[in-house]
């Protein structure tokens, strides 16, 4: 799951040059928010940035309310939307710098959400470790980004947005009918092997179970 979206993000996030000159936006003047006018790729690459990193904490405290994977289902669908908005209408300069800024904000919650569900799963007991074989999965997604450049080069940016969308479809349908369940056997499993650490992580995460 993490790879599937970690590939598409980072794709975005190396491609936003390509994809404004290829949509011939990259110079267009666009005035949002009550800000000056400026060109679409400047816009969108300033604005990118503080959607990702708003999301962040955002989607882990939302996730604390309702849950990992439903957070996690959520920001992948919410994400497979702006794509596919980006598909049609990404050669208009205000709705590509909108709706890229949305998706890089729904893209980013990968790195709170991830790391709180093993963290969730498994405890503290070599976190770190874990978290950080967590985290190859981004260089793993980070090697598909050429690929997309190839595509995109061979049939335009339309298709590597389909198949960037496809994967936040397919990552959040496994976060409802494969992550959830999976989780939920394993609490079960754990309360019958240790049941005072068990209960300890179930009762931290609670709505996730």
């Amino acid at each position: 799951m993490f790879v599937l979206i970690a590939a598409g993000g980072l794709t975005m996030a190396a491609s936003m040059a390509p994809i404004a000159k290829d949509f011939k936006i990259d110079k267009s003047p666009v005035e949002l928010f009550g800000m000056a006018a400026m060109p679409a790729l400047v816009f969108v690459i300033q604005l990118n940035r503080i959607f990702d990193g708003v999301g962040r904490p955002f989607f882990g405290w939302l996730s604390d309310q309702i849950g990992r994977e439903y957070t996690m289902a959520l920001a992948f669908f919410a994400g497979a939307a702006a794509l596919y908005t980006l598909s049609q209408s990404g050669s208009n300069p205000t709705t590509f710098v909108l709706v890229t800024a949305i998706y890089f904000g729904v893209y980013g919650e990968i790195f709170s959400l991830f790391p709180a569900s093993q963290g969730d799963t498994f405890g503290a007991k070599y976190a770190a470790s874990n978290a950080g074989m967590l985290y190859t999965a981004k260089g793993a997604g980070a090697l598909l980004v050429p690929v997309a450049a190839i595509l995109a080069k061979s049939h335009g940016w339309g298709t590597v947005f389909s198949v960037a969308m496809t994967c936040n479809i397919i990552a959040g349908l496994m976060a409802l009918f494969v992550l959830k369940p999976m989780r939920v056997r394993h609490f079960a499993k754990s309360r019958d092997a240790f049941p005072s650490d068990a209960t300890e992580r179930a009762a931290g995460t609670s709505t996730t179970t």
